[in-house]
Parts: structure tokens; sequence; C-alpha cells
């Protein structure tokens, strides 16, 4: 936003928007991604250890999934929001390892279903949250998250081969939801939320 040298006559000049529109058409993608894990139970058995194992578990597990594609979702939409899913990711491998360790949580199953209902309204209230909440707080909410899902998901992977497979897929899924468009940001957040408050109901 420029203003004019002569002070008698500043006459406001708007400049070009700060967020160009995104060009990407990735949300078939996303969705057809939603569609394939719609009809998984939350966490059927998977196999022993292995890559595949790890990098099919994301997708068997409602809860997982929408929350990935939530914290995709709101790094198109947060300030410095490149940052969010590498935080998802570090956090939730910091959660497996303690889970492994033996650290067991309470109503851990109700806290993973509340982590998609808080992430998928964050989403839905974007983009005008963002102008009100701070990079630091996005990245201690979504780390809080991605602790709670390692922890969950910890004990079921079988050694690190499972355990890189899992995170690439979770990577996967997260640049997934990074993809569609600003108009489909809110419907989708909205809908995320939506199955996060199913799924806490189911729970508690």
């Amino acid at each position: 936003m420029k203003w004019n040298d002569n002070p008698k006559s500043r006459v406001r000049h708007e400049g070009p928007s700060p967020r160009p529109r995104t060009r990407l058409g990735g949300a078939v993608a996303a969705l057809a991604t939603l569609a394939v894990a719609l009809p998984a139970a939350a966490h059927p058995g998977h196999p022993d250890g292995g890559f595949t194992a790890g990098l099919l578990h994301p997708l068997t597990g409602l809860d997982h999934l929408f929350a990935l594609l939530a914290v995709g979702l709101w790094s198109r939409q947060q300030r410095h929001g490149a940052v969010l899913p590498p935080a998802f990711l570090v956090m939730m491998a910091l959660g497996a390892a303690c889970a492994h360790a033996g650290l067991v949580l309470p109503a851990l199953e109700a806290s993973i279903a509340a982590t998609v209902l808080v992430l998928g309204m964050l989403v839905a209230c974007a983009p005008g949250l963002q102008r009100r909440l701070p990079p630091q707080v996005a990245v201690v909410v979504v780390g809080g998250c991605a602790f709670l899902h390692g922890l969950a998901h910890g004990r079921e992977l079988a050694g690190m081969a499972s355990g890189a497979g899992f995170l690439v897929a979770s990577a996967l899924v997260m640049l997934a939801g990074a993809l569609p468009g600003e108009r489909v940001h809110r419907m989708a957040g909205a809908a995320i939320g939506a199955a996060g408050l199913y799924l806490l109901a189911g729970v508690v």
C-alpha cells in the first residue's frame, strides 16, 4: 500500500493482494483420499512391522486422517503456516517415542477426538482467526495435538521401518490437505469439526 509523496494530495493506492489466488487444483485428490478411508473402522489390525504397514496406517483411522487434513488446510491459512506440518511430524514422533517408553494418558481416545474437533474449528474460523492468533500459539496447538496422536499410534507401529512409513504417509496427507483452494477451506474445516464432534460423542 503506497501513499503519494505530496502531503497535500495523499491518495491511497491499493496494492496487490498479499495472498494471491492459489492455482492448485488438488481438492479432488484430497477428497479421493478421504473417500478411500471412509469405510475403514477406527483402527483395524495392521500387519506387524514394515514400511508398507506404516504407510497404510494413517489411511485406516478416521481420527488421524481428519487431523492430518486439518493441519494441511490450516497451514495454507495461518501466518508462517509452512512450519505447522513439520511441527506436527516432530511432535508426533516424540509422542510415539514416549508411548514406547511406557507413557499412558487417561481418556486418550477422547483427547484424540477432541483434537479433530479443535483443528477442524480452527480451519473453519480462518482466515479471520489468523489475524488474532500468533504463529507461536498455532505451533503449540498443532504440536500438542500431534503429541497425543503419537501416543495413540506409537504402540501400533512395530520397528523403525513402520514408523518411517507412518511419517511419510502423514506428511503426504497433510500435503493433500494443503492443496484445495480457499473456497474449500471453511467448508472442509466445518466438516472435519463436525466429524470430531461425532467421534467425541462416541467415546465419551
